[in-house]
């Protein structure tokens, strides 16, 4: 195996699955390569509760994506999900004494909007930029060359858990990979399904996941708000096993493949076979019942993100509407349930803007994987981490924290 400087690999460690994308970056843009996937058992709603399954799901994936790609994978962009996550909007104010902002303000102004009270437990995963003021002139995204005295950065500030940031990075480490960065699931998915000019519009982002639903609002070319519910597809998954009397594994493939979240599609006169426990013979029932059992908690599920963006306070903002992605976002009905539910256009997030295997890739549920790989592309790394979450990007970060703290 050959390993080459134009390769990135986005890892998406799931509650439901674990896939690693390789890509290659060329100067037409990406191409896909290489992709490995393997079944989740270590998480529970995005968190990892069990670091060797983790490790193993991990170990898998890669094992999968090298052999198809030719390339030994070293490093990986990973995504991060679960409750855990945390966003706040921040302001970072700096003086440039009345002459033109350069890029060194720029940095120093959003440096300053992270002197917000963050517990000792948690830790800054993104400083996202939204906007600048210069003096009292608003809304300018790139302030440079501008001439004030007063520089205001506005940004989104996204925190999680040290102890479970860490986690996902021992899981990692452990198979021998380096982190190049941790990045929230949500902001990767939106490099790949968002158009610039649905960002520029005003949009929400929905990954319905296995174990959550992440979200993500943009407006004015910006991320203004994020959060991550702790429900997902698994839960529909469980309601079907349970209504209809039948092992988690089949109410997974009968969800796959005869799933309907909005009723009115299904056919009245359809029926399904339904595997049966304990050895008693599978039954017939109708597609209509199953239909009636994943409606009410797709629903459900729906009207949490919907309310979370109405606390938000930017659901006005978002003309060109919702992009659901995220494996639960395949299931026949679930674009036409948000519509009654936001009462907005509803499409779903194909991954974009990129070549090679894109038959493969080209599925919402492996929008944060392609993700991970385009934002690769686009950011130079802050520091790799190693074990335990990295000794040496830890010790760069405090000596950063400490500089910013006393000078």
């Amino acid at each position: 195996m050959t390993k080459k400087a134009n390769i990135i690999v986005g890892l998406d460690i799931g509650t439901t699955k674990t896939c690693a994308i390789v890509g290659e970056v060329t100067d037409q843009g990406i191409d896909i390569i290489g992709i490995g996937s393997s079944p989740s058992e270590g998480l529970r709603k995005g968190v990892v509760v069990n670091i060797e399954s983790t490790v193993e799901a991990v170990k898998k994936a890669v094992e999968e994506a090298e052999r198809m790609s030719g390339n030994q994978i070293r490093s990986v962009y990973v995504g991060i999900a679960g409750g855990h996550i945390k966003g706040q909007n921040s302001l970072g104010i700096i003086a440039v004494k009345g002459r033109e902002v350069d890029e060194e303000d720029v940095q120093r102004a959003v440096e300053a909007s992270k002197a917000v009270a963050i517990p000792l437990d948690r830790e800054i995963l993104h400083t996202l930029p939204q906007s600048y003021v210069v003096d009292d002139q608003d809304g300018i995204r790139d302030p440079i060359g501008m001439s004030g005295v007063r520089l205001e950065a506005k940004v989104h500030i996204v925190t999680g858990l040290s102890t479970s940031i860490q986690n996902i990075a021992k899981s990692v480490s452990r198979v021998g990979l380096d982190i190049e960065e941790i990045v929230l699931e949500q902001l990767a998915s939106s490099e790949a399904v968002i158009s610039s000019d649905e960002k520029d519009l005003g949009v929400a982002l929905l990954d319905i996941g296995g174990g959550t639903t992440d979200i993500a609002v943009f407006s004015e070319g910006s991320i203004k708000h994020t959060a991550v519910l702790p429900v997902g597809g698994n839960y529909v998954t469980s309601d079907i096993a349970t209504g209809l009397r039948t092992p988690a594994a089949e109410a997974e493939k009968l969800k796959i493949k005869y799933g309907c979240a909005y009723s009115p599609l299904i056919p009245k006169d359809e029926n399904i076979e339904v595997p049966s426990v304990g050895g008693r013979e599978p039954r017939d029932v109708s597609r209509q019942i199953l239909g009636r059992i994943i409606e009410p908690r797709m629903e459900e599920i729906l009207s949490m993100a919907q309310k979370e963006i109405v606390r938000s306070g930017y659901e006005e903002l978002m003309a060109a509407g919702v992009v659901l992605t995220g494996g639960a976002a395949i299931m026949e009905g679930v674009p036409e349930l948000a519509e009654q539910v936001f009462n907005l256009p509803v499409r779903r997030g194909y991954p974009t803007g990129i070549g090679g295997i894109t038959d493969i890739v080209n599925s919402p549920m492996y929008a944060t994987g392609v993700g991970l790989i385009i934002y690769g592309s686009k950011h130079i790394p802050r520091f790799a981490r190693s074990e335990g979450g990295g000794a040496i990007g830890r010790w760069v970060g405090s000596i950063k924290k400490w500089f910013i703290e006393f000078f």
